[in-house]
């Protein structure tokens, strides 16, 4: 299963932007989606994650800022994210596990870039 996000970019801090990341391949079910995030020198985090219920969950940094949501029938996973600080600024990666038709995957996209500029 392959992930290809987009959407990242350089934004002024307070604007928006919003991610997608579309999942291919021999998909027969996705359980969770998500988006995580590394900073230079930081340890990858997760940002948030989205069940195939519709059940949410966020990091403290980024909640009331961020929603991620997911199109079931697209394969995709989105984050909007609003009133971006500096702090945000990161490599931000998707990922999704669940059930191919070879067996389970646990897949990452290959990441996108968000600067967020004071």
């Amino acid at each position: 299963v392959q992930l290809q996000a987009s959407g990242g970019g350089l934004v002024q801090a307070g604007g928006s932007l919003r991610l997608s990341c579309g999942a291919s391949g021999s998909i027969a079910s996705i359980n969770v989606m998500g988006w995580y995030r590394q900073a230079p020198g930081k340890q990858r985090e997760l940002v948030a994650s989205i069940t195939s219920g519709d059940n949410t969950n966020y990091a403290d940094s980024v909640k009331g800022r961020f929603t991620i949501s997911r199109n079931n029938a697209a394969n995709t996973v989105y984050l909007q994210m609003n009133s971006l600080k500096p702090e945000d600024t990161a490599v931000y990666y998707c990922n999704a596990n669940g059930r191919g038709r070879r067996g389970p995957y646990d897949s990452w996209g290959q990441g996108t870039q968000v600067t967020v500029s004071s």
